[in-house]
């Protein structure tokens, strides 16, 4: 047995150091865990996130099952997105993913304190690069409503194109909201002039 009495008890209560699943150079994915249910939990709850999401918070009980639920699910791969000095900083998600359609939906929530950083474009533009450079996917789907100006200009940097509207697709706060629907495909991912995830 070897014992480090050097090491100060506060640094062995630390958090263990979160390991990447995917890195780009300005931010990091780490995989979903039960234990993140409370900042996932919080960040839901913002009223900003809960009206473009067009959802209310759940509990912390029933966020923290449901990210149990689906850590099985193989049609879900999801993330918290972190700065190099592993703050986390958000959620990012591929869904509703079809191997044999080579397709999925791309779901994107960010800290309200780290939003207008240009980090939702860099952890948009590494899962992009995760679906299309590790996954054999085809087809990008994202929806958001059509008065969130923040998404549909990080979905255009990341070279989403804006395929059309739902109209009236959600209901929200007592109104009915259309749905931008926007999709990115694989030949227009490999058209995109910007260092990809790995040459970081």
């Amino acid at each position: 047995m070897i014992e480090d009495a050097g090491i100060a008890d506060d640094e062995h209560d630390a958090e263990p150091e979160r390991h990447l699943a995917w890195r780009a150079a300005s931010v990091g994915f780490a995989a979903l865990d039960v234990d993140d249910a409370e900042l996932l939990h919080g960040w839901r709850s913002d009223p900003v996130n809960a009206h473009e999401f067009g959802t209310w918070p759940r509990s912390l009980t029933a966020t923290r099952e449901r990210i149990e639920r689906d850590s099985d699910d193989g049609d879900r791969d999801e993330f918290l997105v972190l700065l190099p000095d592993g703050t986390p900083i958000g959620y990012i998600a591929l869904s509703d993913q079809s191997m044999s359609d080579g397709t999925a939906e791309v779901e994107l929530m960010l800290d309200p304190r780290y939003r207008g950083h240009g980090h939702g474009t860099d952890a948009l533009d590494a899962l992009v690069d995760l679906a299309f450079g590790e996954l054999p996917l085809y087809r990008l789907a994202a929806k958001t409503h059509t008065g969130n100006a923040p998404a549909l200009a990080v979905l255009a940097k990341s070279g989403f194109v804006h395929e059309g509207v739902s109209r009236a697709a959600c209901l929200h706060r007592g109104r009915r909201h259309d749905l931008a629907v926007f999709s990115l495909l694989r030949p227009e991912w490999e058209a995109l002039n910007r260092p990809r995830a790995w040459d970081a």
